[in-house]
């Protein structure tokens, strides 16, 4: 807002999301503090509260809304926090033709994806849920570790790693929405 007139001004063409929610840039972070901080993000900028005011204010509002919006679901999840992190220090994210995520692992991600293929069984599709979950709360650690050591290479592997179980659990998902 404008400090002599309070009109809204328009975003920073390339803000700091975690400077934008009030978060300190690590990858370690508090969702209560970051929703407290949506919230009332929100509600000053809200484009309700800007139906009486100019259309270019209506316009500002909209683009800090979509903005704030951008910046909650970014921090809130891990990986995409993970990968914002990784873009603010100038390293690219892993590709997912980058063939150095080691063999193993690439045959338990098939593996899990041929069960969730082949899978009709609801006790199989809760079976492949958790194990899931379990695997991105560990890999969760593990990059809260690297960020921490500032180990930005591991991150990015564990990054890559992470992608593939996103992957995963969209598609499961997908296989639990009734046709």
């Amino acid at each position: 807002f404008c400090p002599a007139c309070r009109a809204l001004q328009p975003p920073a063409p390339r803000p700091d999301l975690f400077r934008l929610m009030d978060c300190d840039r690590s990858f370690r972070i508090d969702a209560r503090q970051l929703q407290r901080r949506f919230r009332s993000l929100q509600r000053a900028v809200h484009p309700d509260r800007f139906g009486q005011r100019p259309p270019k204010e209506q316009y500002y509002s909209e683009q800090h809304s979509s903005l704030i919006n951008k910046a909650y679901q970014t921090l809130l999840n891990p990986l995409s926090r993970g990968l914002y992190l990784l873009e603010l220090s100038g390293v690219e994210p892993a590709q997912e033709t980058d063939c150095d995520a080691d063999s193993e692992f690439l045959m338990e991600i098939m593996e899990i994806n041929e069960k969730l293929a082949e899978s009709k069984n609801d006790n199989v599709i809760e079976e492949i849920e958790t194990l899931i979950k379990v695997k991105q709360e560990e890999l969760t650690r593990e990059l809260t570790a690297a960020f921490e050591r500032d180990d930005l290479q591991e991150a990015k592997k564990l990054l890559g790693k992470m992608k593939y179980f996103a992957n995963l659990e969209d598609k499961l998902k997908t296989k639990k929405i009734p046709s």
